[in-house]
């Protein structure tokens, strides 16, 4: 499987910092009951995820989804289902354990589903950032304020917006896995 070369696309316009939309909730919920009747029982668990699933944090208007399935293989089981509703499959290598799907194919994107393992790494890591993030309310806002200073640095350079958040990323899903871990 080759790397997509929309992962290396520099600019977007979607790389950008909104307030909060209260609409972004019930657009996750609606567009997570298209996919969940899109792939049936291969959902062992559909979530609202990353920052538009995070009450009062300013994000990219670009709303992150969850499908984690009983096994990533084989990758055509849910794969057409989710093309069949507009999914662009997104592969990335450097990425075994979790698949990347965008909507709409094009730049901007409206949404992006991360296809794990239910029970793996990748959905725990999601969920626990999530989690964290909700209950913390400085770190959100610590969050916020590099996600607005990054995009003021960098307009429109996904590139430059991701590799800026690399490290305090990092340190937020140590943080919030290490809590997780706690709560459990």
């Amino acid at each position: 499987m080759r790397r997509h070369p929309s992962l290396d696309d520099r600019f977007d316009p979607a790389v950008r910092i909104v307030d909060p939309d209260p609409a972004w909730p019930a657009l996750a919920a609606t567009e997570l009951a298209r996919i969940g009747g899109a792939v049936g029982a291969m959902a062992v668990r559909l979530e609202h995820v990353g920052s538009t699933a995070v009450p009062g944090l300013a994000a990219k208007p670009i709303v992150d989804l969850l499908l984690s399935v009983d096994a990533l293989r084989p990758l055509e089981r849910y794969r057409a289902p989710l093309e069949r509703l507009g999914y662009l499959f997104v592969p990335a290598p450097e990425s075994p354990d979790r698949h990347f799907f965008a909507k709409p194919p094009e730049r901007p994107r409206r949404f992006h589903l991360h296809v794990c393992s239910a029970g793996g790494r990748e959905e725990l890591r999601h969920l626990a950032v999530r989690d964290y993030l909700r209950g913390h309310a400085a770190e959100a806002s610590r969050y916020a304020a590099l996600k607005r200073e990054l995009v003021a640095a960098h307009p429109e350079d996904r590139l430059a917006y991701i590799a800026g958040k690399e490290a305090h990323m990092a340190s937020l899903e140590a943080r919030a896995l290490a809590w997780a871990r706690r709560r459990d």
